[in-house]
This record gives C-alpha cells, structure tokens and sequence, in this order.
C-alpha cells in the first residue's frame, strides 16, 4: 500500500502504479485530476479524502467579513501554475462573493518573487483584506506571506492553522488530525480486504478557525467576541 498526502505525490503514485493501492490523507480535486472517477466510486487503486468542500470559499469569505466589516473590496492571491485547484477555488469565491456583495480581485504569480508585486498591486487597488487559499507553494513561503500582509497592514485570511502558528492573522480549513485519522480507517479496510475502487473519497468532516490576537492587536483589529467564541484556537 502506498500512503500519500497532497496530489502531486499522488499523481506520481498513481503513474508508478495501477493495481497497488494508494490512501491519499489530503488532497485537492481527485476527480479533476483524473485520479477518481468520481467521489462516490473511485473506480481505481486510489481513493482516501479530499479537502475539497464547497461551502470552505464562501465561510472564508465571510468570517474575513465579519472579522473585517468594511471589506467590500477583497484580494486573492492565486499560483498561475495550480491548474487543478485555483480555477475551481476562484469560481467558488466569486459564487460567494455575488452572494455577499463583496467584490473579490485576483491577484495571480508565478513565483514567490512575484508576492511583493502582487501585494504592492493590492494596495494600489485599495483592497482592505486578502484570501490565501491553500497551496503547496504558498505553505512553503508562508513566514514571506505573513510579513508581507503585515508590512503592507492588510487583514489575511489563510486555508490552514500553520500560517496562523507562524503569525498569520486567522484561518479557517480542514482539520488536518481528523483527516489523518479517517485515512487510517482507509488502510485499515484495505488490508482487511477492501478495494479502493469501492470505497468512497469523503469530504472534509471538520474544519478549524484559528486567530492570531497579537497579530490583530498589530493590526489595530479588535476582534468581535462573537468570533472569538466561535474560534476553536486563539492564539495569544
């Protein structure tokens, strides 16, 4: 059996092989990725949790909202070169966004190089918050990310609590424990006699906000206590 975590790896798995199989512990969109035939049967050797869930875009967007009651006019960064999951994640945010009448900007690169255009841009077209979805280079760049959102004082909204660790303002996404617990049962069927073809990829369960109140007060944010009491971490 093969064990994965992300879908590049598990791209990589899947052209080594077709018949051992494969438990993806977090990944985006498998049926995109020609991974799975579908969520409900996989049909292959590969099957395990996605993180994909619809509704994640437009809670993010509105819990920044919330955090942040004038953002009207909003920036997303996307990494041109995430094909398989930045289309889907844009075209669930301006769902949301029509939505919330927030007007949501793109703001594309290519490179880390290319953040502190991008975020020079941002302020040139008066965006008062950001949208980091989640992205492998994203997550490697993240201490970048973080002092370019507070140097250029702009509330951020991250897809994962390791950006907030590292003093990142807030995020909100899967719960990365809880997935890896899931994947487990995965492994554990399989090697009881399960195929892959026939169990189905399930969806994220969980999901976790974290806030960062050093990084608000840094900010000038006050932090509504509505928000701090839905919180499931805040980080002192």
């Amino acid at each position: 059996m093969i064990v994965t975590e992300g879908t590049p790896p598990t791209l990589a798995a899947r052209r080594a092989t077709d018949s051992i199989p494969i438990v993806v512990t977090s990944a985006g969109d498998l049926v995109g990725a020609g991974l799975v035939a579908s969520l409900a049967r996989p049909g292959g050797n590969v099957t395990g949790l996605t993180l994909q869930s619809p509704e994640l875009s437009g809670k993010r967007l509105a819990l920044l909202r919330d955090l942040v009651p004038t953002a009207t006019s909003v920036a997303m960064l996307l990494n041109r070169g995430n094909r398989l999951l930045h289309p889907l994640v844009w075209q669930e945010t301006q769902m949301a966004a029509k939505a919330l009448k927030i007007t949501v900007h793109r703001f594309e690169v290519e490179r880390p190089d290319d953040f502190e255009t991008a975020f020079a841009e941002m302020l040139k077209q008066q965006t008062v918050a950001v949208l980091v979805p989640l992205d492998p280079m994203f997550n490697d760049q993240r201490e970048r990310l973080i002092r370019l959102a507070a140097k250029s004082h702009l509330p951020t909204m991250f897809g994962e609590r390791l950006y907030v660790d590292a003093g990142g303002l807030v995020s909100y996404g899967p719960n990365y424990a809880a997935l890896y617990r899931r994947a487990a049962t995965y492994v554990d069927k399989i090697l009881k006699g399960a195929k892959p073809a026939d169990l189905p990829v399930e969806q994220p369960t969980k999901f976790e906000l974290v806030m960062n109140l050093k990084t608000a007060r840094a900010l000038g944010l006050t932090i509504p206590q509505t928000l701090l009491l839905r919180a499931d971490q805040v980080i002192e």
